[in-house]
């Protein structure tokens, strides 16, 4: 894993959700939390997913370098994550956003933090070992690239259901080319 890699999809990520928003907010609260048939029923159930999915690798990735969680890494942690904005707990079994304008307003914020960490990370960073817990309290070592890119590749799945739900609900979309940033 290299950084530009990183840097070329979080920049995705961000013009990506930056597209499909621009979709998002053509729905009314009905089409909003319409139960659709996935795991995820609706769109606001699944811009949820994302954003806590982001929200909670974010947090694991906060103090990597401190020692605890990286093996091989540096002293200092990444200055942007490391604020009270990740203070907050959310749990995968929750739903985020009362409504669409709370989602359209938080989300934004969220991905300018994704940049900021992708600015930061080094070489040395990707090539460390992330010891983590997941939300049921296993315990994992892995390659901290490897995490990252799931991390980032977690909201590309997620957009692409978000995709099929839009089309159920009568809009059009194609957010999900990797070109836009290229």
């Amino acid at each position: 894993m290299q950084k530009e890699t990183v840097t070329l999809l979080v920049n995705y990520n961000k013009a990506a959700n930056e597209a499909m928003d621009s979709i998002i907010i053509t729905l009314n609260r009905e089409e909003w939390e319409k139960p659709l048939g996935g795991f995820f029923p609706s769109v606001r159930s699944l811009c949820s997913h994302i954003y806590i999915g982001d929200f909670n690798w974010l947090k694991r990735f906060k103090n990597i370098r401190q020692g605890t969680h990286i093996l091989g890494g540096g002293p200092q942690p990444f200055e942007y994550l490391n604020n009270p904005f990740f203070n907050k707990d959310y749990s995968f079994n929750e739903t985020l956003f009362d409504n669409m304008d709370e989602y359209l307003a938080k989300r934004p914020d969220l991905d300018s933090r994704m940049i900021a960490f992708a600015e930061e990370l080094t070489a040395a960073d990707l090539g460390g070992v992330l010891k983590y817990t997941d939300s049921h309290g296993k315990v994992y070592e892995r390659n901290f690239g490897g995490c990252v890119l799931h991390f980032l590749n977690h909201e590309t799945h997620h957009r692409g259901m978000i995709s099929l739900y839009l089309e159920m609900l009568g809009r059009e979309n194609d957010f999900n080319s990797l070109t836009q940033v290229l």
